[in-house]
C-alpha cells in the first residue's frame, strides 16, 4: 500500500477527482496548550477491494489544504471509516469547518458486535487481522516538520487496516441485524461534534460539589460556565483559566467584594490574577436558567438499592444481547434516569427499546 505525502491542495483534489465509495480516516493532533485540538496530520486510506489502495498523509499546516479537505469530508457519498473518532471530528470541525459524515466507527462497531468495549486500534487490528502493530510514536510532536520516517510509518499504520476492519465488523453487524444500531450511534456522535457546546451543568462532574449547599452550587455553576466559555473563546485549557479546586473554594466561601476576591486569587499559586474582574462579574451574575440546575447533592441521597437493581437489569439484558459491560447503559446514564425520571438522550433509540421493558417496572416502583 503506497504512502504519499501531500502538501499541495491541487494534488489532494486530483486524488479525489473520482470520488471513492469509502475512505479510511485518522488524524494526529496536539491539545496540550489549547482548548481546541490542533490538527497536525491527516491520514487517508483510499481505494477499494478491487484496486490498489494508497495511503495519503496530508499536511493540514500547508496553505490551502484545510479548504481542499472540507468538500471531501462533507461528501455524504463517501463513507468515512474511523476508530474512536470523537476528538478527530472536533479537530476537523475547528480546522476545516466541517465534520466528516457518514461515519463507521470501528471501536463502536466492535462493541455492538460483542467483541469488546473501548478497544484500542492496535488491539482491535490484532484481534481481527492477526497483525501486531508497533506503538512507538504515540507521544510524538506531530507539529514539527519534517516528520521522521518512524512518525510517517506509524501514522500510515493508523489507517492501513481500516478497510479490513470495516469489512469484518460490518459483516458481523449484518449477521446480528445491528447495522441500524451503529448508524444511530454514529449519527449521535456526528451531531455532538457539530453542536459541541459547553456542558450545561458542569458542576455535576465535580465530586466536591455534592458537599456544597444550594447557593454555593449555583456560584460554582456560574464560575464553571464562565470558565468554559472563556477557555473556548481564547483557545486555552480550562485548567489554565481556573482550576477546579480554586473554583470550589471561591464558591464555598464567596468574597465580600472585588478586593477580597483579588486577595484570594493572589494567595493561590495557580490563580488567574489578571482575570479577577471577569471572575467577579461571573460570580455576581445570575444565570437565566440556574433555577433549573440539578442538585449535585442528589448523589448523596440517591437510592443506592434502586440504582443497583437498574444496573443488575442492564447487566442481564446485556448478557442476553451479548454486549460488553457499559455499552448498553453506563452508570451515569442510569443515575440521570433515576434522578430526573426522563430518559436521557444517550439512552434513546435502540437502547431504550432494548431496556424499557425491563427497567420500566423498576422505575415505577416506589420502594
Amino acid at each position: 500500500m503506497p504512502v504519499v505525502w501531500i502538501t499541495d491542495p491541487a494534488a489532494l483534489q486530483a486524488r479525489f477527482a473520482t470520488r471513492p465509495e469509502r475512505i479510511g480516516l485518522d488524524t494526529e493532533f496536539i491539545r496540550e496548550r489549547t482548548y481546541w485540538p490542533q490538527l497536525a496530520l491527516v491520514q487517508i486510506a483510499v481505494g477499494d477491494a478491487t484496486a490498489d489502495q494508497d495511503i495519503l498523509l496530508v499536511d493540514p499546516l500547508a496553505p490551502g489544504i484545510a479548504e481542499a479537505l472540507a468538500p471531501i469530508l462533507a461528501d455524504t457519498a463517501i463513507l468515512k471509516i474511523m476508530h474512536s473518532p470523537s476528538e478527530d471530528l472536533v479537530a476537523f470541525k475547528h480546522t476545516c469547518g466541517v465534520v466528516p459524515k457518514p461515519l463507521f466507527d470501528t471501536q463502536l462497531a466492535a462493541a455492538l458486535a460483542g467483541i469488546g468495549s473501548g478497544l484500542g486500534y492496535q488491539k482491535l487490528v490484532e484481534q481481527l487481522t492477526g497483525i501486531a502493530l508497533a506503538k512507538g510514536e504515540t507521544r510524538s510532536d506531530w507539529l514539527r516538520r519534517p516528520l521522521s520516517a518512524a512518525q510517517l510509518e506509524y501514522a500510515a499504520d493508523d489507517v492501513r487496516h481500516l478497510f479490513a476492519m470495516h469489512d469484518a465488523l460490518d459483516g458481523l453487524l449484518g449477521q446480528l441485524e445491528r447495522r441500524d444500531w451503529l448508524a444511530e450511534d454514529a449519527a449521535r456522535t456526528i451531531f455532538n461534534a457539530e453542536n459541541e457546546a459547553c456542558e450545561r451543568w458542569p458542576h455535576l462532574s465535580l465530586r466536591t460539589a455534592q458537599f456544597l449547599d444550594r447557593d454555593a452550587q449555583l456560584r460554582l455553576l456560574r464560575l464553571l460556565r464562565w470558565r468554559d466559555a472563556y477557555a473556548r473563546d481564547n483557545d486555552r485549557p480550562r485548567s489554565w483559566i481556573l482550576d477546579n479546586e480554586l473554583a470550589v473554594a471561591i464558591a464555598r466561601h464567596p468574597p465580600a467584594d472585588r478586593d477580597a476576591l483579588q486577595r484570594q486569587l493572589d494567595a493561590h499559586p495557580k490563580a488567574p490574577r489578571k482575570l479577577g474582574e471577569a471572575i467577579w462579574r461571573a460570580l455576581d451574575t445570575v444565570l437565566p436558567d440556574e433555577a433549573q440546575a440539578p442538585d449535585a447533592s442528589l448523589a448523596e441521597t440517591r437510592d443506592k438499592q434502586r440504582l443497583r437493581k437498574l444496573q443488575d437489569a442492564v447487566a442481564a439484558r446485556s448478557a442476553e444481547l451479548g454486549l460488553p459491560d457499559g455499552v448498553l447503559a453506563s452508570r451515569r446514564w442510569l443515575e440521570a434516569l433515576l434522578d430526573h425520571g426522563d430518559w436521557p438522550e444517550a439512552l434513546s433509540g435502540w437502547r431504550r427499546t432494548a431496556l424499557e421493558p425491563g427497567l420500566a417496572p423498576l422505575l415505577a416502583a416506589q420502594d
